[in-house]
């Protein structure tokens, strides 16, 4: 029955995982969105380790490969691929559409503060140095593309406020109920993606639940905060 409140769509996705997970992890997700008509591509690069130099180079090469197959790309991120994914797009906002994080604290002070900053720091010596991505976004130029992030207040792993888009043109921020670990799986953050996805290539507009669905969501899902 939930079904119907899916749209479809034709969209090339590019998906990328969260911190120590891979393209399994995104499976069911991009298998929803195939059947709906868009065509999903994981990172094929393995565990998310952190910004190894390996894996910052093979998100630009697979976004180059993408973007040479179908012209611009739309982003999903979960956690820290939801950073990458924002940091792709003020490399090359004209390869991207429009990214979608999936609880990604791109707000956050420090790499490490996160529930997973012990895991992160044993990795931390492969990780490449100097890396902008470590400046909070509210500090930097705000994205050249249309931005929704999806978020809950009882993640359990990031601070659901390190989440917010701040109060700029083109960006969201929708909250839903549920965890960390199972917005990849979460019915309302699924209902958004596949909004957003199946928005006109050429408008965007801040997402509006239906009043029938309205029970899924527990605020308004176009609050903002102001900018700092």
């Amino acid at each position: 029955m939930l079904r119907r409140f899916l749209p479809t769509g034709n969209r090339p996705v590019f998906v990328m995982p969260g911190f120590l997970a891979d393209d399994a992890s995104t499976a069911p997700l991009r298998r929803t969105l195939d059947s709906l008509g868009h065509v999903t591509y994981g990172w094929d690069l393995g565990r998310n380790l952190g910004p190894t130099p390996d894996i910052l180079d093979g998100i630009v090469e697979r976004l180059d490969d993408l973007h040479h197959a179908h012209g611009e790309i739309d982003i999903i991120g979960w956690s820290l691929g939801g950073i990458f994914g924002r940091e792709l797009a003020r490399v090359a906002p004209h390869t991207i559409r429009q990214v979608i994080t999936l609880g990604s604290p791109f707000q956050i002070a420090t790499p490490t503060d996160s529930n997973a900053s012990a895991a992160y720091r044993s990795l931390s010596h492969l990780h490449a140095p100097g890396l902008e991505m470590r400046v909070p976004a509210y500090v930097r130029e705000p994205l050249a593309v249309p931005a929704t992030s999806i978020y809950t207040r009882s993640d359990g792993v990031v601070q659901w406020h390190h989440c917010l888009n701040h109060d700029e043109e083109h960006t969201e921020n929708v909250e839903v109920y549920g965890s960390h670990c199972g917005l990849g799986f979460n019915l309302a953050a699924l209902i958004v993606v596949a909004d957003r996805l199946a928005q006109p290539a050429d408008s965007w507009r801040p997402f509006r639940v239906r009043r029938a669905l309205r029970g899924l969501f527990p605020t308004a899902p176009t609050y903002r905060v102001p900018a700092a």
